[in-house]
């Protein structure tokens, strides 16, 4: 049992090591100040340019081109950033240069010009590369040989996600719509930076653990036993799948093709670049460097895949399927980041009076103040353990909730003045967040207890419940005309896709990474993390790029006929996942 590891459980706060409530403060910044932006972002730029508040004007086309490359980097960059904390920096300072960079890429957001937008998404891009994959690192070196507390450690930890998110939006969206957008971009920093700085501070608690690795892992490691075990189970020499001529050749033609087709696509849109910008076989816009980058990639899997030896084998391809069906999922969920501020703000009728107003302004105090209560509560728990050990890092964190509770009391002061209220747009984006603390703890106990589905089921249900969120949209704008640039829709439709898309997400989003650990053998779990990771990033891309045709869409078929498109083929891709049961079930071997 690694002896610093142990260290941390001499001083606990409610059962976990102290430690772990710093990283979930650091995290929880972190997600405040990433989905904070994100949520101001394309409403921001495709805002009016007039107005007490304007906007950019840009098009809509143009503004999720430039997010969806974002969300494409954001994916692929902790890839980097984890081996570069692996090999050479180690996990706490690569937190820390990563929390930093996205502290200067906040606050040149700021500053409100397309030069410093385009420096700040480019330092928040870098600066997550360095900080999303480590801090999980750290949880996982904190725990050696507490392998039992590892659960309930996490789910601790992604509270702090969530916790971060619903804040973030909250707080950020509403500075950004009701004072000023770069007031909205500032706030996301100023907590970036609190965050980084009450995590700098709080190093005492952390040992070794984290530090600048001094030499290489030893052959003794629990990387390089799992692979001997897995050899002795299985007779397989991890040599004799080296990478050859062909396999290097794809690798290239699809990094290339990627490349073109992403460099190309925000500057085609944005500054009407079209250096990249080729036609071939009839496409334009690269789309056919996407397909042929898709197609090297799918090529390469087909080749490489059959090389191992059967278990192996079925079992990759097994996991290969599950990134295909999340492409698909996170292409139409996070439509959430894209599309749907655009439907809220120009289809949502959004203007409450009288008592309507009322029980919304007593909703949004519920919801607003009891999570930050108890989030207060677990600081003050921290405070008590810690406060001799790190004050100057509790201070900072303490500082940081000050300024959290005058901001939420002063708008909720602001909100309660007024006879009418306008629900804000980005009010909605923090339904994901609270109906995800809502019902984790009972999908939880549904995967624990004997009734816990198989991953078929799993995937069906998540691409499933996600169809049936845009199935409500696209039935509450069945009247709205094709051309139509704006409608006064029921808020209900909005509260129900929510609802569903979380149901569909708790279902599916876990998975991914739970199956890695279980279907893929230690030498490759590198490789395959980095395909699972490439699928979400496609995702994210594919969302966006189809996202940006809304107006083409809607004024083509109609809104309800571009919901539509995210409402049958989640479904029908869920209905494949369930008819592949039988054959998912024998490639996984036995795996659950």
């Amino acid at each position: 049992m690694n002896k610093s590891s142990e260290n941390f459980f001499e001083n606990k706060v409610m059962g976990h090591p102290a430690g772990l409530f710093v990283l979930f403060f650091t995290e929880m910044w972190e997600r405040f100040s990433y989905y904070g932006m994100r949520a101001i972002l394309v409403i921001f730029l495709t805002g009016l340019v007039t107005g007490e508040n304007p906007g950019w004007g840009w098009s809509t086309e143009a503004a999720l081109s430039l997010l969806g490359t974002y969300a494409l980097f954001v994916y692929l960059t902790p890839l980097v950033g984890g081996w570069l904390a692996d090999k050479k920096i180690g996990y706490r300072m690569a937190v820390v240069i990563g929390a930093l960079l996205m502290t200067l890429g906040h606050a040149a957001m700021a500053v409100e010009t397309p030069t410093f937008l385009y420096i700040g998404i480019a330092l928040l891009i870098l600066g997550n590369g360095f900080f999303k994959p480590n801090m999980t690192s750290i949880i996982s070196k904190m725990y050696e040989g507490h392998d039992e507390k590892k659960d309930g450690a996490y789910n601790i930890f992604y509270m702090g996600v969530n916790a971060g998110a619903f804040l973030g939006i909250m707080m950020c969206g509403w500075v950004g719509e009701k004072v000023g957008w770069s007031y909205g971009f500032g706030l996301a920093g100023i907590f970036m930076l609190l965050g980084m700085l009450q995590f700098y501070f709080a190093q005492p608690l952390f040992g070794t653990v984290g530090d600048k690795p001094i030499k290489p892992i030893e052959s003794h490691s629990t990387v390089e036993v799992a692979k001997e075990i897995f050899r002795g189970q299985t007779g397989d020499d991890p040599r004799l799948n080296k990478f050859r001529m062909i396999d290097v050749v794809l690798i290239v033609v699809f990094a290339i093709s990627a490349l073109i087709f992403i460099i190309n696509d925000p500057l085609s849109k944005i500054g009407d670049i079209q250096t990249l910008n080729f036609t071939v076989a009839g496409m334009g816009d690269s789309l056919f460097f996407a397909l042929l980058a898709a197609v090297a990639f799918i090529l390469l899997l087909i080749i490489r895949i059959p090389r191992y030896v059967t278990i192996e084998r079925d079992r990759m391809i097994a996991f290969a399927i599950f990134c295909l069906f999340t492409i698909f999922f996170w292409a139409a969920f996070e439509q959430a980041a894209g599309s749907l501020p655009l439907y809220t703000r120009d289809f949502t009728d959004r203007l409450l009076e009288g008592g309507a107003a009322t029980t919304f302004k007593v909703v949004d105090l519920i919801v607003t103040v009891v999570p930050l209560a108890i989030i207060t509560y677990v600081l003050l728990s921290l405070f008590r353990k810690t406060f001799n050990r790190i004050g100057l890092s509790n201070t900072i964190l303490g500082f940081s909730f000050v300024i959290v509770w005058a901001i939420v009391i002063y708008k909720l002061y602001v909100e309660f003045q007024s006879t009418e209220t306008e629900v804000p747009v980005t009010w909605f984006a923090i339904l994901n967040s609270l109906f995800i603390i809502m019902f984790a703890p009972l999908f939880t106990k549904w995967w624990d207890s004997r009734y816990n589905p198989p991953a078929s089921v799993k995937y069906f249900l998540g691409l499933f419940l996600l169809g049936i969120g845009f199935a409500f949209l696209a039935f509450g704008a069945r009247h709205v005309p094709a051309g139509a640039e704006t409608a006064s829709l029921s808020m209900a439709w909005l509260v129900l896709a929510y609802l569903f898309h979380t149901l569909g997400e708790l279902c599916l989003s876990p998975m991914g990474l739970s199956y890695l650990s279980k279907l893929i053998p230690a030498r490759m779990i590198a490789f395959m993390f980095g395909v699972y990771y490439l699928a979400i990033a496609i995702g994210n891309k594919l969302a966006h790029y189809v996202g940006g045709d809304i107006e083409k869409i809607t004024a083509e078929h109609s809104l309800s006929g571009f919901f539509l498109i995210f409402t049958l083929i989640p479904i029908g891709m869920g209905i494949v996942a369930l008819l592949l049961h039988p054959l998912l079930k024998k490639l996984m071997h036995g795996v659950r």
